[in-house]
């Protein structure tokens, strides 16, 4: 690449954008580049929001990739609390602050935004989401020995939200709808781990619970149910799910399903315009079907493909999904993804006792194939499961716990 290189624009504020910016440098892009997020903050990565930060491991300014003197540093131009509002794809411009700005290659990382749930919204009672490092700081000075938390949503939002609550010393109540938290995801059995690792931490976990009412009281709110006591508390914390953030880019006329709809290549349906991390819906060049993954590792690899595409490289997306997190003193680390066609079977060695050790491997099949898999403290197993992702194994010696994993 060479001075002449024509300029590069990217919208958003995580880490997918802070990787990508970093990655076109090292790869000797030297043209402008542009960085536009909405937010007060230079880039920063999200996972420590719900994490350290909560938990007072970490300062508000540890979760920011890259400081402000960085992007000076390497000839980036950077846009802070600016929001883009529109894109002319047929003029290659973005708008923003009412200024235009041309753009050969747009790099779209506008992630997501949480959904909404309006029957706390409109009952006037404190309400707390979790986003943005402003939200999450917020909600630190909240979660304090004796205050009232209830969570809406078992999801990993919502539980490593109750977790941090806890290890505050506050009293927390879960209330989810489904049948046991993160069903979705892995399945009743492994559900199940982390909903006794949470009731053996002191949260008062409610599944299958239907939110009739919430109303707001002097103190605070009260959640009123379909079935059991109505919960009372001090704050009200809502992880119920995100929603891509994709309305700037249907309105510029981009092909948006389930986020904006890419390529392998990370490509738009404009072809000057990529997607990465949280908002892109896109083709997984060895799973062979689209995914949109809203995790930490996936915003890197994309920046990374972007990157060596842009720099004209045959890159492709084909690295499985991988994330992790951390509860107590529950460490875990999941790579995989079952796909549309799910599983049928899941496979759990080791011990799931969460007043004992809590050290498990758990394995997601769909016939033979190890379409996904898990380990919970047991940080050997995480080379193995790598390895086993993606193959097809003798399920009788999978299952038998005897035989060790480096040997399935």
């Amino acid at each position: 690449m060479n001075a002449s290189a024509q300029p590069i624009v990217v919208v958003g504020g995580g880490l997918a954008a802070a990787t990508f910016v970093e990655e076109l440098r090292e790869r000797g892009f030297t043209g402008p580049v542009t960085v536009f997020t909405e937010e007060q903050h230079a880039p920063y990565e999200r996972p420590p929001l719900s994490k350290e930060l909560l938990l007072g491991k970490a300062e508000p300014a540890d979760p920011v990739v890259h400081d402000e003197q960085w992007y000076a540093d390497h000839d980036v131009t950077l846009h802070l609390a600016t929001r883009v509002s529109s894109i002319d794809l047929a003029g290659r411009t973005v708008t923003a602050g009412g200024e235009q700005t041309a753009y050969d290659t747009l790099v779209l990382a506008v992630g997501a935004q949480p959904r909404p749930f309006p029957m706390a919204d409109e009952s006037g009672a404190p309400v707390a989401y979790l986003r943005t490092l402003d939200e999450a700081v917020a909600l630190k000075e909240q979660l304090t020995e004796g205050r009232r938390i209830a969570v809406v949503g078992a999801g990993w939002i919502g539980l490593e939200v109750a977790a941090a609550a806890r290890e505050n010393g506050a009293e927390v109540t879960v209330l989810e709808a489904a049948e046991q938290p993160l069903l979705g995801v892995l399945g009743p059995e492994v559900g199940a781990v982390f909903a006794d690792l949470h009731r053996h931490h002191g949260v008062d976990l409610r599944l299958g619970a239907e939110i009739t009412g919430i109303t707001k009281t002097a103190s605070g709110g009260v959640v009123e149910l379909a079935a059991g006591d109505p919960v009372a508390f001090d704050l009200l914390v809502v992880g119920v799910g995100v929603a891509p953030e994709v309305d700037v880019a249907g309105g510029a006329g981009l092909t948006v399903d389930n986020g904006i709809r890419v390529d392998a290549h990370l490509r738009a349906s404009d072809p000057h315009v990529l997607a990465i991390g949280d908002v892109a819906h896109a083709d997984h060049a060895a799973l062979g079907y689209p995914l949109r993954v809203e995790h930490w590792d996936v915003a890197k690899k994309h920046a990374a493909v972007a990157a060596a595409v842009i720099a004209g490289e045959d890159a492709s997306w084909d690295a499985q999904p991988f994330f992790f997190t951390d509860q107590y003193d529950l460490g875990m680390e999941y790579v995989g993804n079952p796909g549309p066609d799910g599983f049928d079977r899941v496979v759990v060695r080791g011990d799931t006792d969460a007043s004992a050790s809590l050290r498990f491997t758990a394995l997601w099949l769909r016939g033979d194939l190890v379409v996904a898999g898990m380990h919970a403290n047991d940080w050997d197993a995480t080379d193995e499961l790598r390895r086993l992702v993606g193959t097809t194994v003798d399920v009788d010696r999978l299952a038998d716990e005897s035989v060790p994993l480096t040997e399935v």
